[in-house]
């Protein structure tokens, strides 16, 4: 069975294709020829599953403020919270990602997701006293070990954003004077400038940021990168920091912590369940991507992966698949959201199924949402279409009428 996630971010990329708003960062040059059509969509499963969709899936764009969270990540692996938050906090902050601002307590950088902080941030890793090609190279293997293929920094971004840093360069002399950091101003924007400029695609992003879902484990490879500990308070800043002075209205609408890039990506995180990307290089004045911001409403809507909701749960899904003859009895269990889903059609796909007749057993079943009910009806039409007939064991009447696209209904048995 060809599994339907796909197909469903294809109609994702459909739905946005058409919204021309915002405008491509062209304050950087290199990215101001950006082409502003380019549109791609992807998620990976803790699991490691990884699904795209759109020509653009597999291009290759600077990873820009997408690195911060990672970066605070492995800042926080290095060297523990107490150490890290000595040099930034933790509240949103309310102003532009590049305002020369600090805490007015402390003078720390408020949060790790605006530059100030970022730049701090960045300081820390590989020590104090690394040299920037030391310290980039330690961020760029990590990237390569989350994204799970060699990832490279282009050196002619790099080049071109430091010819226009001005404010950047601000931002470092100011920590510099307070003691935040050591090198000297040139120096630290220099590597956090080519910790920005790494080459991701959005299948990258999307295996980046489920790395966080799973606690550190990178979900393809199985490598645990990070420590749960740093991905859990790095999901929080992404939470209440990652969108800047939009994340209050995100967390509230789309409710997925998430983190964007002038590049045009942007990255969304569900813990214990997938890690999503997305890639339109036209951006909103806050620097978010507008066609990436309406594609995570979508999903968010449709998938139930809002964090406040009552959806979220993760469970198995499938408890058993046994042949009794000519049929094939498929059992499922609990609550039937997008990820239980996603795990019932790859365990379906993956399974050699045989005899005639499929029998879905949803005796066992709390409820299906919205994604859940969508995905197991495709399934099963698709199952049809391989040849097998589809039945439903539904005694409580959990997804009564499952109508395929052609108007039939699945058929139902009363007994097992």
């Amino acid at each position: 069975m060809k599994m339907p996630i796909p197909d469903y971010l294809t109609e994702i990329l459909d739905h946005v294709r058409d919204s021309d708003g915002g405008e491509v960062a062209d304050y950087i040059p290199e990215l101001a020829g950006a082409d502003p059509d380019r549109l791609a969509l992807a998620l990976c499963t803790t699991s490691g599953h990884v699904y795209s969709a759109g020509e653009h899936a597999d291009v290759e764009f600077t990873i820009q403020s997408i690195s911060k969270p990672f970066v605070f990540a492995l800042a926080l692996q290095e060297l523990g919270t107490d150490a890290v938050m000595e040099v930034v906090g933790l509240e949103p902050s309310g102003e532009a990602f590049n305002e020369l601002s600090l805490d007015d307590n402390d003078n720390r950088p408020v949060n790790p997701m605006i530059n100030a902080g970022a730049i701090a941030v960045n300081q820390l890793i590989n020590g104090v006293d690394s040299s920037v090609e030391e310290r980039v190279e330690k961020i760029r293997d990590l990237f390569s070990r989350l994204a799970g293929r060699e990832l490279r920094i282009d050196g002619g971004l790099s080049a071109s954003e430091l010819d226009g840093a001005d404010r950047n360069l601000s931002i470092a002399h100011m920590l510099r004077s307070y003691g935040i950091i050591r090198d000297s101003a040139h120096d630290a924007v220099r590597s956090y400038t080519d910790q920005c400029s790494i080459l991701v695609t959005t299948r990258d992003l999307a295996v980046m940021s489920a790395t966080l879902a799973t606690g550190g484990v990178q979900p393809v490879t199985g490598e645990r990168l990070l420590s749960p500990e740093a991905c859990r308070l790095t999901l929080a800043v992404m939470s209440s920091a990652g969108m800047y002075d939009g994340a209050g209205r995100w967390m509230a609408g789309v409710g997925i912590p998430a983190k964007s890039g002038v590049s045009g990506g942007l990255i969304g995180t569900l813990p214990g369940q997938l890690g999503i990307a997305s890639f339109s290089p036209r951006l909103d004045s806050q620097g978010n991507s507008v066609r990436g911001v309406r594609m995570f409403e979508l999903l968010s809507h449709d998938m139930g992966l809002h964090l406040m909701s009552a959806d979220q749960q993760s469970v198995p899904g499938v408890r058993s698949i046994t042949r009794d003859g000519d049929d094939t009895v498929i059992r499922l269990q609990g609550t039937i959201n997008f990820t239980a889903a996603e795990n019932i059609l790859h365990e379906l796909s993956a399974h050699n199924l045989g005899g005639t007749r499929l029998v879905l057993d949803v005796s066992r079943v709390t409820s299906f949402n919205r994604m859940g009910r969508r995905m197991v009806k495709e399934g099963l039409r698709r199952l049809r279409e391989d040849g097998f007939r589809c039945s439903i064991f539904d005694p409580d009447g959990v997804v009564t009428n499952l109508e395929f696209s052609d108007g039939t209904l699945v058929d139902t048995v009363d007994v097992l």
